[in-house]
């Protein structure tokens, strides 16, 4: 497939109204009641602000005015239900229009979460086909709520619709793409998308995520896809306090060679900035830098690979003075942009690297992850 005439611009797309989704009456991870006193700012760690101040950063910076801005429509009734059962979107409309409510593990909402989680994932969906169609370079989406953890029948993580998945199954449908790989950075792991493609040949999944911090159970390099989709799936667990030289040691020595052995048509990010080396929910030290070079890969594939066709999809980051200038890297990446917003926290994180011995036993996992893809 080839893309004839792409515009040169990467787009952003968000919408004000995903910004106004809540959580319920929460203080960080606990139900409010009891002895749980309500936080000053209240809510879920997921909250706006981390994601507002991505585009007050940019806008500061002058980044903003290099970029395509765009929101979109909802994803239609026969988008979701490609991914999830009626059952479990009609237990969800039900729920929204009576005020919202606790949909499942850690997946609290407010009124209206239904239509604000499917104007998140239209977000994803007209970036994805923004690109695709060649009227952008690439494109990044401020999805909110996230959509990595969300499994077909059950909403997890704060994550009620799988995002990413319902834009590639719609993708696929249309036959905008025949292969397709998602690369999923957020420091948990991408358990829904692994579970809705853990069968399909046609769909590469790759999670790279500090091991079982989130959910627990999931997210072990032996499993590999089952089926036609055996070899598909490939989970790259990595210890907490990794930091930045194992995030790119295991993207060139792990991720890379099973993209271009996949020869996708589009390559997708699921771009959680939760590795954050502040970041409340993980331990994995990486930073700004490390999301750039990260963004720089990302493209290097996308270029050698699908003719620069490169879509990412915000997912977790939850430290509000961090998230924004690790956005801001990648987006500036994305965009060739000369401008940049500079780490406040980069002295600090370098300082929280591992040391050699760490760092060595690291690359000595990869390495063995590596050496058991090739036998």
């Amino acid at each position: 497939m080839t893309k004839t005439g792409a515009s040169q611009q990467t787009g952003f797309f968000w919408d004000e109204r995903c910004l106004w989704h809540g959580g319920g009456n929460y203080a960080f991870l606990a139900p409010v009641g009891g002895l749980v006193q309500p936080l000053v700012a209240g809510g879920l760690p997921e909250g706006p602000e981390a994601k507002r101040r991505i585009m007050t950063l940019m806008q500061v910076s002058g980044l903003w005015d290099e970029l395509a801005h765009r929101s979109a429509d909802p994803v239609r009734d026969a988008d979701l239900l490609r991914v999830h059962p009626a059952s479990f979107l009609e237990t969800f409309k039900r729920l929204s229009a009576e005020g919202g409510g606790d949909f499942g593990f850690a997946t609290p909402f407010g009124p209206g979460g239904y239509e604000i989680a499917a104007l998140s994932a239209g977000l994803v969906k007209a970036a994805l086909y923004a690109v695709l169609d060649g009227e952008l370079r690439n494109a990044y989406a401020l999805s909110r709520p996230p959509g990595h953890h969300c499994l077909p029948d059950q909403p997890m993580g704060f994550c009620l619709l799988a995002n990413l998945a319902i834009a590639v199954e719609a993708a696929l449908a249309d036959k905008k793409v025949e292969r397709v790989a998602i690369i999923d950075w957020d420091v948990h792991h991408g358990n829904g998308t692994e579970a809705i493609f853990y069968e399909r040949p046609e769909v590469l999944t790759i999670s790279i995520h500090q091991e079982r911090n989130f959910p627990r159970d999931s997210g072990f390099f032996e499993h590999r896809g089952a089926g036609a989709g055996e070899g598909a799936n490939l989970n790259v667990p990595l210890p907490p306090g990794s930091g930045h030289d194992a995030y790119l040691y295991a993207f060139d020595g792990l991720v890379a060679p099973a993209v271009r052995a996949h020869r996708p048509d589009a390559i997708l990010i699921a771009s959680g900035l939760d590795a954050s080396c502040v970041d409340p929910l993980s331990r994995m030290m990486a930073s700004a830098e490390t999301f750039g070079e990260l963004a720089k890969r990302a493209m290097a594939l996308a270029d050698t690979l699908c003719d620069g066709r490169l879509m990412m999809a915000h997912e977790g980051g939850y430290s509000e003075l961090h998230a924004p200038f690790c956005a801001h890297a990648i987006i500036s990446v994305m965009a060739n942009s000369s401008i940049s917003a500079p780490d406040p926290l980069q002295d600090r994180c370098a300082e929280q690297q591992p040391g050699p011995r760490q760092q060595a036993f690291v690359r000595g996992l990869i390495d063995e992850m590596a050496d058991s893809l090739g036998s």
